[in-house]
Formats: structure tokens, C-alpha cells, sequence
């Protein structure tokens, strides 16, 4: 999570305000398209801060470019803009993203393998490892990482679980030279 005041209190307004118009589950998947806008082009960010253009026309020009967006989504960015915020708007998605995740106890997990997981095996990973994080279920995004040789590794938040065959070799390297 980030440590951005502002950020936490705009995106609780904005998880608030999905909540009350039963559009969470659809707002968040909208941040994550934003958020990769954004990502992959900071001259958008860079264009909307700029003291160059005046809020009108940025709000034109967000309106133009986010045109199919959700309307709760299209008015946070205006009122961003009014505030001279959009420096935070990344900060604003994360923060929404985790609301939004614990209110529908969900966790983000990074599964590492060296081949794609099958939805069975998703499932399962999921349905293990999500109560012993107190959460329903988990979000996980399959990292192909050849190098675990086999078995997985899975990162949840700041907790890693590895079952790799690079770690069991590693443990037991470890044992064998420390005896």
C-alpha cells in the first residue's frame, strides 16, 4: 500500500461511492486497464499536470481519451484534476485496489512455475493458500521463472512459500556443507 494520505482518502471516496452503486467489481477491473495506461505512458500524466493547459481542456482531453470509462472513474479523474492531484492518480488506483480487495476478502498472489498453471491447479493453490492468509480466495498472476527447476513458489503480500526443487536443493547444499 502506498503512504499517501490523499491518495487513501480519494480512493476511499471512490470505493465508497462504487460500493453504493454495486459497480466495485467493474470499477476495479477499469483501474487496472487505467493503471496500465498510465503505466505504459507517463507522458499522459506528465500531459494532465502540465500548468500549460488549463483544467477544462484537460478534462476535455480525459473525457476524450477515456471516453468508454465508467462515469465514477471519469469523475475521480476530474476531480483530480480540479484538486491538481493527478500526480496520485497511480497511488489513488492502488489504494482503491486494496480496499476493494479486502471488502471481498481477496488477496493478490504471485505464483512462480516453470510452466502456466492449469485452472485446477489455480484453483488449488488458491483454496489452500488463502485461509492460511485469512483470506476467501486469491488473485494469482503465474510468473514462469525456469529457473525453480520445479514445484512453485508463491508470494502473497510479504510472505513467500517455496516448494521449488531449487530450494530443496539449496536446503539441502546447506545441510551437507554445515555437517
Amino acid at each position: 500500500m502506498t503512504q499517501s494520505v490523499v491518495a487513501k482518502r480519494y480512493a476511499s471516496a471512490l470505493f465508497n461511492l462504487s460500493q453504493q452503486k454495486g459497480q466495485t467489481a467493474l470499477v476495479q477491473e477499469e483501474i487496472e486497464e487505467l493503471k496500465k495506461a498510465f503505466k505504459e505512458n507517463k507522458e499522459l500524466e506528465q500531459l494532465l499536470s502540465s500548468p500549460r493547459f488549463s483544467i477544462g481542456k484537460k478534462k476535455e482531453m480525459v473525457a476524450a481519451i477515456f471516453s468508454g470509462a465508467n462515469p465514477i472513474i471519469l469523475n475521480t479523474l476530474f476531480v483530480l484534476l480540479d484538486a491538481k492531484r493527478m500526480s496520485e492518480v497511480l497511488d489513488v488506483f492502488a489504494e482503491f485496489h486494496e480496499l476493494a480487495n479486502e471488502a471481498a476478502g481477496i488477496a493478490d498472489a504471485k505464483v512462480y512455475s516453470t510452466r502456466p498453471l492449469t485452472d485446477v491447479e489455480s484453483n488449488s493453490i488458491s483454496t489452500t493458500f488463502a485461509h492460511k492468509v485469512g483470506k476467501q480466495s486469491l488473485r494469482i498472476e503465474n510468473i514462469i521463472d525456469p529457473s525453480l527447476i520445479g514445484g512453485v513458489r508463491l508470494q502473497i503480500g510479504n510472505q513467500i512459500y517455496d516448494s521449488s526443487l531449487s530450494a530443496k536443493l539449496s536446503k539441502l547444499q546447506r545441510n551437507l556443507i554445515g555437517s
